[in-house]
């Protein structure tokens, strides 16, 4: 009935158009009244053949439905059948490992130990030093692993007696320094074929210093090598042939733990890297400091040697300040008591630069450099607050390696400050002991004058 009411409304809206549209194209009434019936004629037409559309589609809509619905019935059917299958399959597995756990017995266990240590031994292998020789192994482990994971395969006596012989054999290279040939990275990225001696199971020493082996199994040289005691017990190794004495050689029994931090921390050339541009000027200002030191404690030794040995000669020398005081007393000896006072405290006045010369130098180089030192903690305390700004204080090693750098300069600025004032006090000692000598001498030989002359 909805169907009918629908068709009836479209014709009923048909109609009307058609009668709309001839009324505009005619002329006359009886003009219009003819188009209206050609009109009305074409829409009853129009209409039989949408009804014939319509009862063709509805046919074909059952027809689909049909399929469908025998489709749903086979795919039931279907997963009815998969699901007794199913159920059959779980009672067969259910039944075959009941059947396998009988048959293992006490073999069970035997086998899961087996399992647990072929496991281990293959992290093991992987990590050691040996499997750089004997690389194949790792495959027999894997091998074996993934036998003794499944349930469908046991391990046989052969790979039981090689898991054995591959055990004895990871012990007894461990105990011994052998030499082959490997392939290296080298520290600037090239791949080369070196020569290398591999201590048991701890260190591996190549040409140029100690190796390490990479995660992946790779042979490569450490970025930065231990010092020189060491680098020197690697070379002796190295070039050892056999037969030769003992060799002593830095062995780290933590396999490379150890030798990891050593190379990690910074050396006396490192730290003073760090010191930067402040380090540097400390450092030259020390050097400088101390040749000055050297220097005038070489010329008062000279002078302190010869005023020795004038005190022991009658006749007075100008090779050293005592002797030219003297020299001074001689050409005046006829004069009074005031005049030769005069003349000798002239003469020692004289002495007193060459004495005192860079002594104050020396004294401005100890109180300079811990206040450069203390200059460059500054401004590194600075620079570290900075990268804290901009990076955050989540990291402690990026906090402590600027503070470390920082304080560096203070620790240059000490180092060059304590010896030099050492340094000052042993010449200043040595230029005091030459005045009190020239003071005491020539005020004897006033004391000497004047007894002559009273």
């Amino acid at each position: 009935m909805k169907r009918i009411t629908t068709i009836l409304a479209a014709l009923t809206i048909a109609f009307g158009m058609n009668a709309a549209v001839a009324q505009e194209n005619a002329s006359s009434m009886s003009e219009l009244l003819r188009l209206i019936q050609q009109g009305q004629a074409r829409d009853s037409q129009e209409a039989q053949q949408r009804e014939a559309r319509f009862n063709q589609a509805r046919g074909e809509q059952q027809r689909l439905l049909n399929e469908a619905r025998a489709e749903r019935t086979r795919q039931e059917n279907e997963s009815q059948r998969l699901e007794q299958l199913f159920e059959s399959n779980q009672a067969e597995i259910i039944t075959a490992r009941e059947q396998l756990d009988l048959r293992l017995g006490s073999l069970k266990e035997l086998f899961g130990v087996l399992q647990q240590v072929s496991g281990d031994t293959q992290g093991r292998f992987s990590e050691s030093l040996t499997n750089l020789q004997y690389p194949d192994r790792s495959e027999f482990l894997v091998s074996l692993g993934s036998k003794m994971a499944g349930a469908n395969e046991l391990a046989s006596i052969e790979d039981i007696e090689m898991l054995w012989y591959e055990l004895q054999r990871e012990i007894a290279e461990s105990g011994k320094i052998v030499r082959f040939s490997h392939e290296v990275t080298k520290a600037n990225g090239e791949l080369a074929v070196e020569e290398v001696v591999r201590v048991g199971t701890f260190n591996v020493v190549g040409p140029d210093g100690y190796l390490q082996v990479t995660s992946d199994g790779r042979l490569e040289e450490l970025p930065k090598q231990p010092d020189g005691r060491l680098l020197s017990s690697a070379a002796d190794l190295h070039s050892a042939a056999p037969g030769d004495g003992p060799i002593e050689f830095g062995l780290d029994v933590t396999r490379g733990g150890i030798l990891g931090l050593l190379v990690q921390s910074k050396t006396i050339k490192d730290r003073i890297e760090d010191g930067g541009i402040v380090g540097y000027c400390i450092i030259v200002l020390g050097i400088f400091g101390l040749l000055i030191a050297i220097w005038r404690w070489i010329g008062l030794s000279n002078d302190s040697r010869k005023v020795s040995a004038q005190l022991k000669r009658e006749s007075a020398s100008t090779d050293n300040p005592l002797g030219r005081v003297l020299a001074a007393y001689e050409s005046n000896q006829n004069a009074d008591t005031e005049t030769i006072e005069l003349k000798l405290s002239e003469a020692a006045l004289k002495e007193m630069p060459g004495l005192t010369k860079g002594l104050l130098l020396i004294k401005v180089i100890s109180v300079v450099a811990p206040l450069m030192g203390l200059l460059g903690t500054v401004t590194g305390m600075i620079q570290t607050f900075q990268v804290i700004t901009l990076y955050g204080a989540g990291d402690p090693k990026l906090m402590a390696g600027g503070i470390s750098q920082a304080l560096m300069t203070t620790v240059l600025g000490l180092v060059v400050a304590i010896p030099m004032v050492l340094l000052h006090t042993i010449v200043s000692g040595q230029s005091k002991k030459i005045i009190n000598i020239l003071q005491s001498q020539s005020a004897g030989l006033v004391a000497q004058h004047s007894e002559k002359h009273s």
